[in-house]
């Protein structure tokens, strides 16, 4: 009789005590006999279940790609067995997918944050006045407020954030590992960003678990600071970094970047790149609309290069050779962004091509995808430095070939997934390249098929997750 899979799994529980996890009927030998009792198909086998700590920052109101990743990170690490807790600091997080956090205290709340930075008279509130500053409406209400905080309007915040125990807000990490001392131990504990790395060492002594820390993005927020905050933050930064068992970055563009200026060591940075939920994409190419579209689809900012975009759409109808082509333009836009965008919508106007461009702000994850599979070609032409950008895999995974600024981590994945062209850094530039690629569609479909395969085969988070426990089981941690 040959040995089927729920017999191999059998010998497996017993044999080599590794753990079982059905998605319908649970954990452990109970969940395993009512799988099989059932028929059901199991979901995960492993050797290591972890118990992982997940600290992310929300934004409020603002959409926010670490937030993002982070909620779908945890929602896998849970579905392939790990105990896995998700701590929001900050703000409430807005996001397109349920979130991982619900259920778990916010801690270092915006408001209380603020008032400790600003008096001592707040730097050993009690509880219940924390507490209270904590209430969603205010919260919500701070968010409004903090939409519109750059990077150089919180200078001070910043530096005190990194001194951690030193710094003004001591009492809320306090606060929060005093909880954290009431759940299960923690194996790992995961920061979000190296901006929260003021609270490993504390976190490290009191807990017992390594602590690693997600890098991206870090180098512009700070580097925007005015001086002399920006250097002592650098200089915090690099000090609290030899805290960290290890960073993890989307890129070997960020990894080189980041390891001069954090002073580590080439292996306290390893290479992960960003997942994202592919449940919902489609496996095949994206039709060929006509008249083609151009998409653009990221925070609707100057960061992102939104006006880049627009000035190469108007160079692309000034010529003629694509003379019916749209742009679509989607994505963030809070209260900061605004005045940018209008600003867009008038440069368009001018010219007569208002009503050739549409605006979908702030869309839901099932309009996203919907928005994507209309485009043509995509491109998001940040030009400040970006670590990895998941809107190119989600484009990719749509079926969409994206044309991108040949800087920052952009060659790297299009060398990686074959979905796209590079362009040089201008507006001329990439109205050239996108004008070959709508000119030639044979190559346009080619190129949509190569990403969409390299999005689902590399850049899931499925894929994320395992590479991660994988990564942490390298440094030494055990689940159970």
């Amino acid at each position: 009789m040959p040995t089927t899979p729920q017999r191999t799994i059998f010998v497996l529980l017993l044999n080599q005590k590794q753990v079982f996890k059905c998605h319908r009927y649970g954990s452990g030998k109970l969940g395993f006999f009512s799988c099989i009792l059932r028929g059901a198909c199991f979901d995960y086998l492993a050797s290591d279940i972890m118990n992982i700590v997940q600290v992310t920052p929300g934004a409020g109101g603002m959409y926010c790609g670490n937030c993002f990743r982070d909620n779908a990170l945890v929602a896998e690490l849970r579905r392939q067995g790990h105990s896995t807790l998700m701590v929001p600091l900050y703000l409430p997080m807005t996001l397109e997918e349920p979130d991982q956090s619900a259920g778990t205290p916010l801690f270092f709340g915006g408001i209380s944050v603020y008032l400790e930075q600003k008096s001592a008279l707040f730097r050993n509130m009690p509880g219940w006045l924390r507490n209270a500053l904590a209430a969603p409406a205010l919260l919500k209400w701070a968010a409004g407020r903090a939409a519109k905080t750059q990077a150089a309007d919180v200078g001070e915040l910043t530096i005190s954030m990194l001194r951690g125990e030193d710094g003004r807000q001591a009492s809320e990490l306090a606060t929060l590992i005093a909880w954290l001392k009431t759940q299960p131990r923690p194996d790992v504990i995961c920061l979000s960003n190296a901006l929260l790395v003021g609270m490993a060492r504390q976190l490290r002594a009191e807990l017992g678990a390594p602590v690693f820390s997600l890098l991206q993005g870090e180098d512009s927020f700070l580097d925007a600071m005015r001086e002399p905050q920006r250097a002592v933050a650098w200089e915090l930064m690099a000090e609290r970094a030899r805290e960290v068992a290890c960073f993890i970055t989307p890129s070997h563009y960020f990894a080189n970047r980041m390891r001069d200026r954090l002073r580590v060591a080439p292996a306290q940075i390893q290479v992960l790149p960003s997942g994202v939920n592919l449940q919902d994409f489609p496996t095949t190419p994206a039709g060929s609309p006509q008249p083609p579209v151009l998409g653009f689809f990221a925070r609707q900012c100057k960061d992102k290069g939104l006006d880049l975009l627009v000035d190469a759409f108007l160079e692309l109808r000034r010529r003629q050779r694509v003379p019916e082509l749209r742009l679509k333009i989607g994505g963030g836009c809070g209260p900061a962004d605004t005045a940018f965008v209008a600003v867009q919508k008038r440069k368009l106007e001018r010219a007569g091509l208002l009503a050739s461009v549409e605006f979908h702000p702030n869309v839901d994850r099932q309009a996203k995808i919907e928005f994507l599979r209309s485009l043509t070609v995509f491109s998001v032409p940040a030009l400040y430095g970006e670590a990895f950008g998941l809107y190119l895999v989600e484009a990719m995974a749509a079926g969409v070939p994206v044309v991108q600024p040949r800087v920052a981590a952009f060659p790297e994945i299009i060398e990686a997934t074959g979905g796209g062209e590079l362009a040089e850094p201008t507006a001329i530039g990439l109205a050239e390249a996108i004008e070959r690629l709508l000119l030639d569609p044979a190559r346009c479909q080619m190129l949509a098929r190569q990403g969409q395969r390299a999005a689902h085969a590399k850049y899931s988070t499925p894929q994320m997750a395992r590479e991660l426990t994988a990564l942490f089981q390298a440094h030494g941690v055990a689940g159970v």
